[in-house]
């Protein structure tokens, strides 16, 4: 399942959500964003919850989390951030990283 995420519902859709969220943070004009975004948007319909956070869009989240560089995605599990992972991933490393959670 795929949720666009801003400061308004970041609380309730990341922090306080049950399982595992992959958070992306990207923007329309990052061509790896893209490249990720199709690879995320797979494995949301196989059953992985991703909030997409558009930087442009949301800078307020980008800064409160230190995103210097697009694409990033960050883990949270129980409201905390377990991992983070800068520049584009593959589908198979994604699905190891989170595997351990």
């Amino acid at each position: 399942m795929e949720i666009i995420v801003t400061k308004e519902n970041f609380k309730k859709e990341v922090l306080e959500a049950e399982n595992t969220i992959l958070v992306d943070f990207w923007a329309t004009w990052c061509m790896p964003c893209k490249r990720q975004g199709v690879i995320l948007e797979e494995m949301a319909a196989g059953g992985l919850t991703v909030g997409k956070v558009d930087v442009d869009e949301q800078p307020e989240l980008a800064a409160q989390f230190r995103v210097m560089s697009i694409p990033t995605l960050i883990i949270f599990k129980g409201g905390k951030e377990v991992e983070r992972l800068v520049g584009l991933r593959s589908r198979e490393e994604l699905e190891q990283i989170l595997g351990q959670y």
